[in-house]
């Protein structure tokens, strides 16, 4: 992100935030959807628990494959995506990367940007700011990013290729796209549209659709034909309450994928 922050500060899309930031890639009512939730985003025992108990082994995952500063570049550049409250966002920063989290939702950065001022990074930790927007903005904008990231967001938005490409687009050079996912099999519909939403009341009924739900082979080929190059995919397994995930080979419901741009 050669100038994410600097875009943040002087922000083109002041007005957008008003306007809750039209976002070509991602659906209005998904954003209305999840804008809802921004007020409970960081309750761990709310909503979005699940993502809690996920968000460990993500960014875990996440840190271990990207590359180790050198003298010359102390820190990375990182956009989280799609960022919702923040919960990654935090995270990444917490793990001394200089962060950028974008959401169409305006409800999502405000709760994001809240949470932030009532609980301060520690000293340690690595800059983060917000900016309510869409990939496309960034796009048209030229900015570009040491790594994007973009969790539990693909399955939401309306091309998932064209997605994938806008993706590869704001990465640099040598850089690295991580995304997270569900499966569209058998095993995820009953696990984490019939058993999250309507058994266990994991989540809002209507937070995922089956059908848009990606196949490894299908992101492998959205990575391939947007020039990325598929550097290893993991799967993510709940315990049986649901309250820690470990990596494991199983990707037929939850899974996490990391991509080169050349």
């Amino acid at each position: 992100m050669h100038s994410s922050h600097d875009s943040d500060r002087h922000v083109p899309g002041q007005q957008a935030e008003a306007d809750n930031a039209h976002a070509a890639s991602v659906s209005q009512e998904e954003i209305a959807r999840f804008g809802a939730l921004a007020r409970d985003w960081w309750n761990p025992t709310g909503p979005m628990r699940p993502l809690h108990a996920m968000n460990p082994l993500r960014i875990g995952w996440i840190d271990r494959h990207l590359p180790l500063r050198s003298k010359k570049q102390s820190r990375l550049t990182v956009l989280d995506l799609g960022c919702g409250a923040g919960l990654a966002s935090e995270a990444l920063a917490k793990t001394g990367h200089d962060v950028l989290g974008m959401d169409a939702s305006a409800e999502g950065v405000a709760a994001a940007r809240q949470h932030l001022a009532e609980n301060p990074l520690p000293s340690a930790a690595e800059s983060l700011a917000y900016r309510v927007g869409s990939a496309e903005e960034l796009v048209s904008e030229g900015v570009t990013f040491d790594a994007v990231v973009a969790l539990e967001i693909i399955e939401h938005v309306t091309d998932p290729a064209a997605f994938m490409t806008m993706l590869a687009n704001l990465t640099r050079p040598g850089g690295q796209v991580f995304v997270s996912t569900m499966n569209r099999t058998a095993r995820a519909f009953a696990f984490a549209k019939i058993g999250a939403e309507y058994v266990a009341r994991l989540l809002p009924v209507g937070t995922h659709d089956w059908r848009k739900f990606v196949t490894p082979s299908e992101l492998a080929s959205y990575g391939r034909h947007a020039g990325l190059r598929l550097d290893d995919m993991a799967g993510m397994t709940p315990d049986l309450l649901g309250r820690s995930w470990r990596e494991s080979r199983d990707l037929s419901v939850n899974y996490i994928a990391a991509f080169s741009r050349d």
